[in-house]
């Protein structure tokens, strides 16, 4: 069973930095692709970043390009987002998501486990 728990969210001004975190277990995750979408209220999930854990090509949503970088860490398995010059825009439930076998996507369809979210919330 595929779990992931993420973690780091918090209240933060704009221009700060936060790093999540998503510890992810239940499988071995070298053949999986892993991302990162956001939840605004009132809108839909949009996707933020992508990467491959085994191999590290990434892709990024251009409204975050620039200020965050997203990372696997092998030895914890465990994703991160890293992510600066944080705007009151990037507002919104951050999730963690996992898709085996897949090529780099931010189709959220083609991830198929999810963790619960955290919540960042920069103020202004």
């Amino acid at each position: 069973q595929v779990q992931l728990v993420e973690s780091g969210g918090g209240l933060v001004q704009a221009g700060g930095s936060l790093r999540l975190s998503c510890a992810a277990s239940g499988r071995a995750f070298s053949s999986y692709t892993m991302g990162w979408f956001r939840q605004a209220p009132g809108k839909e999930r949009e996707f933020v970043a992508t990467i491959r854990w085994n191999g590290g090509s990434r892709d990024y949503a251009d409204s975050v390009k620039g200020r965050s970088t997203i990372s696997t860490d092998n030895a914890k398995n465990t994703v991160y987002l890293q992510m600066n010059s944080l705007k009151p825009e990037d507002t919104a439930v951050y999730y963690c998501a996992a898709g085996r076998g897949m090529l780099l996507t931010s189709r959220s369809t083609e991830y198929g486990y999810w963790g619960q979210g955290t919540q960042v919330t920069v103020s202004s």
